[in-house]
């Protein structure tokens, strides 16, 4: 099928696009700014990029297309008007869609069972009664909370849980909701455009567990091993709520605001038809906290990936779909121009750990590796298999090889050594206006307090080893 993806560089759009391209899709990539989407390297074929802001008419060329995602979402963007921007968007966007060959539109919106709806739900709402304005069917499908690194609602547990031991909290904590993993919601956005039947419909998507806000803390606890503990207030206004999300976790005070609004408003599933059309994955919402923290962003590519080699897609590159985890992490990113061949500075790369070392400063490597191993990790001692070559899977020092694409000049590594958290080595060949650098990225996403003390203390010692190990590559 012929796709146009809106949203291609939000949250679920990222997700969707190597599901849909693994399928043999073709996409059309609608996106504000073309420069911050970067087109798969061995995909060329199969996407082309659309750059429009539908707050406006569109009045370029209109592509023929056979399904359209709608997953343009302005909440995010401030507090005042976003519903009639929304609004806006979507009666652009019906303009738009009408003057194509378009024989459906998926639309993921919110739960709105209840009478009382927050400001950011009413928009939601809205804005799937205008996209059921248009000639082309819409299929709906309407979910909660989204369990998966990236959604603002997880990333907000996320901080409000690794950073706080107690939490004084306010009433909403006791507001249920059916929350849905990543995963499952991408299996229902998928499943929906190979079923004709789906067209014109709404659908309410959730996971098993209706919790309360307060119980889906304290389970992210569980799964992270944190011991947790958390007071409910009455006195807390919702202004102050916003106050309080806005200082402790990483998210904007409005979107604070619309997140505390919305949290009032219980959103639990009062049908689940959308089970007896697709045979989704239904997984709890532990294992979805399990999923979260996987070691790749991507993993949720591989089952569909061995799908589609299986009807023929063995070209399907996985590793250009492998992410680092972008969110509650620390990173240090050293980035560093090429004088010499880039042939030997991948040469270099693929050479480093074992007998060669790590370029700079190994006598401090050897003394990490040594308190790695007194305190039960695996050490320097494993070393490699082989002096030039690497593979994913293969073991390097303490190291475990993720990815490592040699004619993309990338080479993704997963810590293995005790750590109050998880960390991953990336270094990447770029080029850009003709001119190639070397950017090498360490990540680390801390588990608990104690994770975020440990980064800050050894902080000075990677600033140095890093930057340094970055300058003898390319020498």
């Amino acid at each position: 099928m012929k796709i146009l993806l809106t949203g291609a560089t939000g949250y679920i759009g990222k997700r969707l696009l190597p599901q849909l391209l693994s399928r043999g899709h073709e996409i059309i990539a609608v996106v504000r700014d073309a420069a911050r989407f970067q087109i798969p390297q061995n995909y060329s074929d199969q996407v082309k990029v659309l750059e429009h802001d539908f707050i406006e008419d569109y009045n370029g060329f209109i592509p023929d297309v056979d399904v359209a995602y709608y997953l343009i979402h302005s909440m995010s963007s401030g507090f005042g008007d976003f519903d009639k921007k929304e609004a806006l968007c979507a009666e652009n966007f019906v303009k738009f869609i009408d003057t194509t060959s378009c024989k459906q539109i998926v639309y993921l919106s919110g739960l709105t069972n209840q009478e009382k709806l927050s400001k950011h739900l009413k928009s939601r709402q809205n804005t799937g009664a205008i996209l059921g304005q248009s000639r082309v069917p819409l299929t709906e499908l309407q979910a909660g909370i989204i369990v998966g690194s990236g959604s603002a609602s997880f990333e907000i547990i996320r901080d409000l849980v690794e950073k706080l031991p107690v939490m004084v909290a306010p009433r909403w904590l006791e507001t249920k909701c059916q929350p849905i993993g990543i995963r499952t919601a991408l299996q229902y956005l998928t499943g929906v455009i190979e079923k004709p039947e789906t067209r014109g419909n709404n659908y309410q998507i959730g996971g098993p567990d209706i919790l309360t806000y307060k119980q889906m803390l304290l389970q992210y606890a569980e799964v992270r091993e944190l011991k947790r503990a958390i007071f409910s207030v009455p006195v807390m206004t919702p202004k102050l709520s916003s106050y309080w999300l806005y200082f402790v976790t990483s998210t904007t005070y409005s979107l604070a605001v619309n997140l505390v609004d919305s949290m009032k408003v219980e959103v639990v599933c009062e049908e689940n038809r959308i089970r007896e059309i697709i045979d989704a994955e239904t997984l709890s919402y532990k294992k979805n906290i399990e999923l979260a923290f996987t070691k790749i962003e991507q993993n949720s590519v591989v089952s569909s990936w061995k799908d589609a080699a299986v009807s023929g897609l063995e070209s399907f590159n996985l590793g250009e779909f492998i992410e680092v985890p972008q969110f509650g992490c620390f990173r240090d990113v050293q980035k560093v121009k090429i004088q010499s061949s880039v042939e030997k500075v991948k040469n270099r790369i693929w050479s480093i750990g074992g007998k060669t070392g790590w370029y700079y400063g190994n006598f401090l490597w050897q003394i990490r590796g040594l308190l790695d191993k007194v305190n039960g990790g695996v050490g320097l001692r494993r070393g490699r298999t082989d002096p030039e070559k690497l593979s994913s899977g293969d073991a390097l020092d303490f190291w475990r090889v993720l990815d490592a694409d040699y004619a993309r000049g990338r080479l993704l590594l997963y810590a293995e050594m005790k750590l109050p958290g998880e960390a991953w080595l990336e270094f990447q060949i770029e080029k850009n206006n003709g001119v190639h650098h070397l950017v090498q990225t360490a990540t680390f996403r801390p588990k608990g307090l104690w994770g975020r003390i440990y980064w800050y203390a050894v902080t000075p010692f990677h600033w140095v080893i890093f930057k340094g190990m970055a300058g003898r590559i390319v020498e």
